[in-house]
């Protein structure tokens, strides 16, 4: 790093877990036609290759990866014109411009592309999990805003590299920054402003000490990106813009047809690379077919996922939207949402503590037998519960599995977002003076609820379905959704 002081490849993404030192994998270099060690500067498109495997192998967005290399060596050199490998005065070391250190051979860095690029993308694992860094949401792996502080930390957390300088001005010149803009500039994503403030770091500019960190979690309500490389087989896709599906994955092909912007396609396989290997796309393509059932090829940059059983016009489908692009929703195996399909106490707790940001890891044990600490959703569960949004259903049980009722809905989500009280009356016939009532009557007066079947039935004890929830909590977030 620079510190301060030409074939058709098909490639499925599959995560791997990595641990211990760098070892570069002779099977990404196979599989991206790189049969021996080159000395010199492979086809751009092989390049792509290798950086777009050694990030699916680490579960780190590999647009992060290739706009790093881009910003740490521009076009993706690694050898000089005369043949060497690119060493900067500051010991950064080709491609992804590595300085030597213990565990890491400064030989390979130097003549094995395959174990530089590998040396690169561990280090940005590395900083994704130190501990004295800002996180950003939930901190998922696949949103790419949510790397911002680890990118920022490959080059250093230096004064020069505060998002907001002294003045309480935007540092376009930040590294993280002119990463984040290599994404828009070479086409892959087009990443969303972060709204930081200037008292959010201190530093002295002229100084040499690291940033101090003021705030170390931010809650950001924006519509974050997921990498566009993760789509797979049958999912359904969305034209983010009006586009074009072509015969072969360039632009050099035929094109077969228009796709308009919000147009739905469905994957039939696994991305490939830009048919021309001399050009320095970041994107890939994916095989796709239309709603007509024509096939061809349209790049990442270009398609979103989109739940393939949330149809255009469906009554919350902007409400999943909302929720998914804030990683608060996730959907069901196959590319699904679960439309109908009731929601369990389980999955409700996932999209309260997501939508709260909650702390996970630090709650004490709930005490329910069914629901060990080897559980899958444990923390989730011991953490809404310490916080008061659930209780258990008696008898020491939580009932994880157990759908949850509208009324129960209600009292969940007063107890989160703490609707006002009012004097206005109850308008329900079927909502008597219960355990819920007065969460009820203030849900409705907020905007969040409506009447069910009738204006004048609520249907307390109704199931909730993963739509119905979906459609109460973006409306509980986001006040432009709100009942008027």
């Amino acid at each position: 790093m620079k510190r301060i002081i030409t074939s058709l490849l098909a490639i499925t993404g599959v995560f791997f877990l990595f641990s211990g030192q760098v070892n570069a994998e002779s099977t990404i270099a196979e599989k991206c036609g790189l049969e021996n060690l080159p000395e010199e500067n492979p086809d751009l498109q092989v390049t792509n290759c290798l950086l777009t495997e050694a990030a699916l192998k680490y579960d780190i967005p590999p647009e992060i990866v290739k706009a790093v290399a881009e910003e740490e060596s521009g076009d993706w050199q690694h050898f000089n014109d005369e043949g060497e490998p690119i060493v900067t005065d500051d010991g950064g070391i080709g491609l992804m411009q590595v300085t030597n250190k213990p565990l890491l051979d400064e030989k390979r860095l130097k003549y094995d592309l395959p174990y530089n690029i590998e040396a690169g993308v561990q280090i940005l694992n590395e900083m994704f999990n130190r501990t004295d860094l800002p996180t950003i949401n939930g901190g998922e792996r696949d949103v790419i805003e949510h790397w911002y502080f680890a990118v920022m930390a490959y080059n250093g957390i230096k004064p020069v590299n505060s998002p907001i300088d002294r003045d309480g001005n935007y540092n376009a010149d930040a590294y993280q920054e002119r990463v984040f803009s290599n994404m828009n500039t070479f086409g892959s994503v087009s990443p969303v402003p972060l709204p930081f403030e200037k008292d959010d770091f201190d530093y002295e500019r002229s100084s040499s000490d690291n940033i101090t960190f003021n705030t170390m979690k931010y809650e950001f309500n924006l519509p974050l990106n997921k990498s566009r490389h993760l789509l797979e087989d049958r999912y359904q896709a969305e034209a983010v813009t009006g586009t074009k599906v072509r015969e072969l994955p360039t632009s050099d092909s035929q094109e077969i047809t228009e796709i308009a912007q919000g147009e739905k396609v469905e994957i039939t396989g696994p991305f490939v690379y830009e048919y021309n290997g001399d050009r320095k796309n970041h994107f890939v393509w994916y095989p796709v077919e239309t709603s007509e059932g024509k096939t061809g090829f349209m790049t990442s940059k270009y398609i979103k996922f989109s739940f393939s059983d949330v149809s255009d016009g469906y009554y919350a489908s902007e409400e999943i939207n909302y929720l998914y692009n804030r990683n608060i929703i996730n959907g069901i195996p196959g590319g699904k949402f679960g439309i109908g399909d009731p929601l369990t106490r389980w999955q409700a707790v996932l999209l309260i503590t997501r939508a709260n940001y909650t702390e996970l890891g630090d709650s004490p044990d709930p005490g329910f037998s069914d629901v060990p600490q080897d559980y899958t959703y444990y923390e989730e569960i011991a953490a809404a519960v310490d916080e008061g949004l659930f209780e258990g259903t008696g008898d020491g049980k939580f009932k994880p599995g157990a759908t949850l009722t509208r009324a129960e809905m209600a009292v969940v989500l007063q107890r989160l977002y703490e609707f006002p009280a009012t004097d206005a009356g109850n308008p329900f016939t079927d909502v008597p003076d219960s355990w819920y009532t007065e969460e009820v009557n203030r849900l409705y007066h907020a905007g969040i609820t409506n009447g069910y079947g009738s204006p004048s039935t609520f249907a307390p004890s109704e199931i909730v379905t993963r739509d119905q929830f979906a459609v109460f909590m973006t409306r509980s977030i986001a006040d432009e959704y709100r009942i008027q």
